[in-house]
């Protein structure tokens, strides 16, 4: 059961705080900067961006979401177990999943000529009727999804079954947030609108149709077609300082002291000796490591923490379970809380001092992590 949480309080081990009232913040702006009858679908795959899947997708349901995407089979099936029936787009579908995506009632992506004609043999096989299915069309990303040249393929083996049915037809924008890349992504919904119009006339029934994930919905609102998905503008990112400030992170990492050392100049800490105290030093060391998802990018004063409000740089290697950091002028004690990103520090601004992405911080975060919910009910 998760840990449900109304009030802050004293931490004792690490945990990845989720704000319920901001996913909601953040839902509310997002389906602002789309028409009332456009569709949303929330990505949830990677654990929901590494909060909770299950948790996140429930609060999602009660805010009235249309559709949820995830991206393998196993993650779909785990919101089925846990109650979710609203329906499941399955992004990175895999023939030894098929039987999953039957059972549980999820919707594949069909990407390929290959996948399309294993998955009618599947669906068949199992005396399935026009079970819903969508079409990628690949407009740039060049990841997954057909080209223009399948278009008559694809139409002449739908036409030969009625064990599928095509529910949506969609792509996936580039570089969206790139407003230099503009040019590209124009061209990337032009062809969109080309193939998947070409595909849908010679059809006898009217998909729908989506593109926009959550940069196009802030950057290119014209395409929005039928429906748009949105992944980590749901968490509280949206890939743009002025559309930032408008959006709340809803995980907060946090810690606390286990240990103080004073480490006298001269003398080395942690693995490798990769840090030699050029002066009386003070550290402490942290309850977790690269196993929590603070990767070894963070060492070596790449990255930091902030313990009542002060910086602290993350001092040698990151270890398998913990950390150290220089507190050398901040008035701490052993069992202090230390907040790793939230609100100030967002995971961007940490991730970004290591030359990576606010996806890859979040993501990464280990499940062995306690996850406590919050919702403060308005008084």
């Amino acid at each position: 059961m998760p840990n449900m949480s109304k009030s802050e309080a004293n931490i004792e081990e690490t945990v990845l705080e989720i704000d319920l009232n901001a996913l909601a913040h953040n839902y509310h702006f997002l389906k602002s900067k789309i028409e009332p009858t456009t569709k949303m679908m929330a990505v949830v795959k990677a654990f929901g961006y590494g909060s909770d899947s299950v948790e996140v997708s429930k609060e999602l349901v009660t805010l009235g979401i249309d559709y949820f995407a995830v991206a393998y089979a196993h993650e779909g099936e785990k919101l089925r177990e846990n109650g979710i029936r609203t329906p499941i787009l399955v992004l990175h579908s895999l023939p030894g999943n098929f039987d999953i995506i039957l059972n549980k009632c999820l919707e594949p992506s069909i990407y390929s000529l290959k996948i399309l004609k294993e998955f009618i043999a599947f669906a068949e096989e199992h005396q399935q009727k026009e079970y819903p299915i969508h079409i990628k069309f690949n407009t740039g990303l060049n990841r997954l999804g057909f080209s223009e040249f399948d278009i008559e393929e694809i139409l002449a083996i739908l036409s030969k079954t009625k064990s599928v049915k095509v529910k949506s037809v969609f792509s996936h924008l580039a570089a969206s947030e790139d407003l230099s890349e503009k040019e590209f992504t124009l061209t990337q919904i032009e062809k969109f609108t080309f193939y998947s119009n070409q595909f849908i006339q010679k059809l006898e029934y009217q998909p729908l149709q989506h593109m926009l994930n959550t940069s196009g919905i802030l950057n290119y609102p014209e395409a929005q077609f039928d429906m748009v998905r949105t992944g980590i503008g749901l968490y509280g990112f949206g890939n743009d300082p002025k559309f930032d400030i408008h959006l709340k992170p809803i995980g907060e990492l946090k810690t606390i002291i286990s240990q103080i050392h004073e480490v006298p100049k001269g003398e080395s800490l942690g693995y490798n000796r990769a840090f030699t105290a050029s002066k009386d030093t003070k550290t402490a060391t942290l309850p977790l490591g690269h196993a929590d998802g603070i990767s070894r990018i963070y060492g070596n004063g790449a990255g930091w923490v902030t313990i009542h409000g002060k910086k602290a740089l993350i001092v040698g290697n990151v270890c398998m379970d913990m950390i150290m950091v220089d507190v050398t002028g901040i008035d701490c004690k052993e069992g202090d809380e230390v907040l790793l990103f939230g609100g100030n520090p967002t995971a961007d601004s940490i991730a970004t001092s290591a030359k990576t992405i606010s996806y890859e911080l979040i993501t990464a975060i280990s499940q062995r992590v306690n996850r406590v919910f919050k919702r403060k009910h308005k008084s």
